[in-house]
């Protein structure tokens, strides 16, 4: 497996060369050897959502990660209670600063963004991506623009004209759903003539690869993703839903936007890192299912709902692949 240099060796590096010859020395070391994903997203102790969700499979898949949380709370907010406290702008820059001074930053190829919650904080994320390129020309950056689901907003309404105007524009990637792409175009997502003219307004604004995790436009019992890249392929799965129909699990978009980095990085065809993902997610989603009391019929408590990630090893660092992508171009 591929990894960053470790500290041992950074420590070889001649007295003599320092400055700008260092840094140019970090990034030939970066080039050449790492995978190595900045992950700005929520905490939690107990459970699987942001980070937590995260970083496992990202590990398992080849990828050094380096966890900024946006917060830290002893579970997710689907819990009967949650406690913890929300990191503000000037704490992420100066964790940041730490990164910058010790020349770190030319070793990471990924930004990876998920929950954030506090509006001076996004806005330091664009700050903190602009020094990431100037370090590494070639970082990719994936957003996760986390602002709701089924109709419900959970961040305050001012990181919306943020995410709008000065984050997804840098984006190389976005994996938003269905509601949130509503959010940031201003227009309902009701057929699949929308989906595709949300997708060229994020093309528009320089986005090569829009994927739209989830969606409620495949048939009944069915979800239906998207994906389209900017003067490529437009593609669709059809993913049957699993558990009871109220039945709904956090973190699962979460854990779609690491898979898709992971498997969309160094890989010449995105139909392939669309139906691995999806086959990872789904493992993951059927792991959990299995293990809800009486099938998932009755009450299930939030707990009882945490996904299934570690049981789920085989499945993440091997997807088998059951649906397959449609081209629609």
């Amino acid at each position: 497996m591929i990894t960053a240099c470790r500290p041992s060796r950074i420590k070889i590096i001649p007295s003599f060369i320092s400055g700008h010859s260092s840094r140019n020395l970090h990034r030939k070391i970066a080039g050449k050897m790492s995978k190595r994903v900045l992950s700005i997203q929520s905490h939690v102790v107990h459970g699987y959502v942001g980070n937590k969700v995260a970083t496992y499979p990202l590990q398992l898949l080849g990828f050094d990660v380096d966890p900024l949380n946006s917060v830290q709370f002893s579970n997710h907010t689907g819990y009967k209670t949650f406690k913890g406290p929300v990191s503000n702008e000037k704490e992420l820059a100066t964790i940041f600063e730490g990164l910058e001074q010790n020349e770190l930053l030319p070793l990471y190829s990924h930004l990876l963004t998920g929950y954030i919650g506090n509006p001076l904080f996004l806005r330091q994320v664009g700050v903190i991506l602009k020094k990431l390129r100037e370090a590494n020309p070639g970082l990719v950056y994936v957003c996760d623009p986390v602002m709701g689901d089924n109709g419900e907003l959970y961040v305050p309404k001012e990181l919306l004209p943020i995410y709008r105007d000065e984050i997804i524009p840098l984006a190389d990637i976005i994996t938003p759903n269905q509601y949130e792409v509503e959010l940031l175009t201003e227009k309902e997502v009701r057929s699949e003539e929308a989906v595709w003219e949300a997708m060229d307004w994020f093309h528009k604004r320089g986005i090569k690869t829009v994927v739209i995790s989830s969606s409620d436009l495949g048939q009944p019992g069915v979800l239906r993703a998207f994906l389209s890249q900017q003067n490529g392929p437009r593609l669709a799965i059809d993913i049957p839903k699993q558990g009871g129909k109220d039945l709904v699990f956090t973190g699962t978009g979460d854990l779609f936007a690491s898979l898709f980095l992971a498997h969309s990085y160094g890989c010449g065809d995105v139909a392939t890192a669309f139906e691995k993902t999806i086959a990872s997610l789904q493992a993951v989603i059927k792991k959990t299912v299995a293990a809800l009391p009486n099938g998932g019929d009755g009450p299930i408590k939030a707990a009882e709902r945490e996904l299934k990630l570690v049981h789920s090893k085989s499945e993440i660092e091997k997807p088998e692949v059951l649906l397959k992508a449609q081209r629609l171009n």
